[in-house]
């Protein structure tokens, strides 16, 4: 019983600390309501921030990548126990973002600022599109079991847990990664851009493009010819234009 109950404490301290994670990083992109944004901080040599702030996203991506590979669950899950291995990589995951959003070293030259009051809103508007796709993304697959609170739940209830099934809802009838997508136009749907907003949006973009990838190649080997038909039905990151709307555009 305590054992079932620590889990639960654990699993639910590593959902809350990524919601204060998350919600500091759209603040710290966005410039507002944080103490310290993208463009922030003490100021050095450009030489020395670009190695710092590159190293902090490769740390990420690889903690991303590594924790979430089956091979590596296998072997964590001989440590801890298996309703807390997803709570563990959420924890990890928020930690290692939390280095990054504190030891972050900026680069504020400006690339462009866009002036114009309905261009600005515009961007605004699309930031938290991009932010709201996400979140709307992860409760339609089930976001409870993707930041690995309903397997602690299940556990403390000393019920047998199942991962959800494959399905395809809303935003995944029209690309095959809608939490990414909306990570890449909350990355990019700024009105004003550094060249520290700048690396992190390449660099975030660049690790997003080789993830997906990692990804589909574990999602074929599980599932097999139910993915590869849903991998050429639907794109990966585009909508498909609807072959009856470019017909009456012709």
């Amino acid at each position: 019983m305590a054992r079932r109950i620590l889990v639960l404490g654990y699993g639910t301290l590593a959902y809350l600390l990524f919601l204060l994670v998350f919600a500091y990083t759209i603040g710290f992109l966005a410039g507002v309501g944080v103490p310290k944004d993208v463009d922030d901080g003490a100021s050095g040599p450009a030489w020395v921030a670009v190695l710092v702030d590159a190293a902090l996203l490769t740390l990420f991506a690889v903690q991303h990548s590594v924790m979430a590979r089956p091979w590596f669950k296998r072997r964590w899950t001989r440590i801890v126990p298996p309703a807390a291995e997803r709570s563990t990589y959420v924890l990890a995951a928020s930690l290692v973002v939390a280095l990054l959003l504190w030891q972050w070293r900026p680069l504020p030259e400006e690339i462009w600022s866009v002036q114009a009051g309905w261009a600005r809103a515009t961007l605004w508007v699309l930031y938290a599109a991009g932010w709201a796709i996400l979140v709307s993304s992860t409760f339609q697959i089930g976001h409870f079991d993707l930041f690995g609170l309903r397997q602690a739940i299940a556990r403390a209830r000393h019920r047998a847990y199942a991962e959800p099934g494959f399905r395809q809802p809303l935003f995944y009838r029209l690309v095959r990664h809608p939490i990414m997508v909306g990570f890449l136009i909350a990355f990019w749907a700024a009105p004003d851009m550094s060249v520290g907003r700048l690396l992190f949006a390449a660099t975030a973009s660049a690790y997003i493009l080789v993830a997906v990838r990692f990804e589909e190649h574990d999602l074929r080997r599980e599932l097999g010819e139910r993915y590869e038909r849903y991998a050429d039905e639907v794109p990966r990151f585009v909508p498909r234009v609807p072959t009856a709307a470019v017909e009456r555009a012709h």
